[in-house]
């Protein structure tokens, strides 16, 4: 399996509960990764250049905007280049606002934008994952690495 990273932002512990459900689905499948959070771990967007495949996480701030805190990662990733790289992305957010889950669509595109090869499924959740979002959670992780397994 590739080298992979799971990257997320969580303000309310929402997207930090849809994250931990992707790390216990790795780890059931015994898949080797790395964990950075936003608000612990320094990380610019070159580093994840390091990285085959990359599932990043981040809530939708107000009606569709990034994070503070992902801004200037989103801004250095228009730098890059991420071909060949495996790219997906999950977040929470909250569907009083016209943009649900706005940040998930803007870094999807984002990364799409510089080469990276999308996983189509996004997992969009309404605050906190409960009953069909933790499935569409654990599909995420297939889908991912029947991907992976495709390209490496």
């Amino acid at each position: 399996m590739s080298n992979i990273l799971v990257l997320y932002a969580s303000v309310s512990g929402n997207t930090e509960m849809i994250a931990r459900i992707i790390i216990d689905s790795f780890k059931e499948k015994n898949i080797e990764f790395d964990v950075k959070v936003f608000d612990e771990d320094p990380i610019k967007a070159k580093d994840i250049l390091e990285y085959d495949a990359i599932l990043m996480g981040l809530y939708t701030w107000t009606d569709g905007e990034l994070p503070f805190e992902v801004e200037d990662f989103y801004d250095g990733v228009s730098d890059l280049d991420l071909t060949g790289k495996v790219c997906g992305v999950f977040g929470s957010g909250d569907q009083f606002y016209d943009h649900f889950c706005g940040a998930v669509d803007i870094m999807y595109e984002q990364f799409e934008e510089v080469g990276a090869t999308m996983i189509a499924h996004k997992v969009k959740v309404d605050m906190d994952p409960e009953g069909e979002e933790i499935m569409e959670c654990q599909r995420l992780v297939e889908e991912f690495c029947e991907l992976v397994g495709e390209i490496v």
